[in-house]
């Protein structure tokens, strides 16, 4: 995954894109400080968490500066987001996302809302870095709520 970085970075400078190379210097940025703090190389399963980090970041600010009118940013945090999405897996659908939720309930033997925690830590190892956290909890939420 380094080396594909490493390899659209040149390919961005080649083609003068700034967005692009801009992106992707602080992506190996952020990946060689988690290095750095954690003391070890990473596999490519812990970047893509740190790909998935920076895209969240992204969401949470484009709805900050849509909100305070300054439209150009939150589209250049689009197209931020664009790039930094090629290195994620492909994400899960709401309809995937809800079948593990489903069998994961089933696994863990949940009965209430308090038996989240047993449900998620069955769900984590499966969604990480293929969606979103935050979905993947409300699902389950509302799940537990329903039984």
């Amino acid at each position: 995954m380094k080396d594909e970085l490493l390899q659209d970075l040149k390919e961005a400078m080649k083609q003068k894109d700034t967005l692009k190379k801009d992106t992707i210097t602080m992506l190996r940025a952020a990946i060689l400080q988690v290095e750095k703090d954690s003391q070890k190389v990473l596999t490519d399963d812990e970047i893509c968490a740190v790909v998935a980090k920076e895209v969240k970041k992204r969401k949470e600010s484009i709805k900050e500066y849509e909100e305070a009118g300054r439209e150009d940013i939150a589209e250049n945090l689009k197209r931020e987001i664009e790039i930094l999405s090629k290195y994620l897996p492909e994400q899960l659908t709401q309809e995937e996302i809800e079948k593990l939720v489903d069998e994961a309930i089933a696994k863990s033997g949940a009965q209430s809302p308090r038996d989240m925690g047993k449900v998620m830590g069955i769900l984590r190892p499966q969604t990480a870095g293929k969606a979103d956290g935050k979905l993947v909890s409300d699902i389950v939420k509302e799940k537990l709520a329903n039984i």
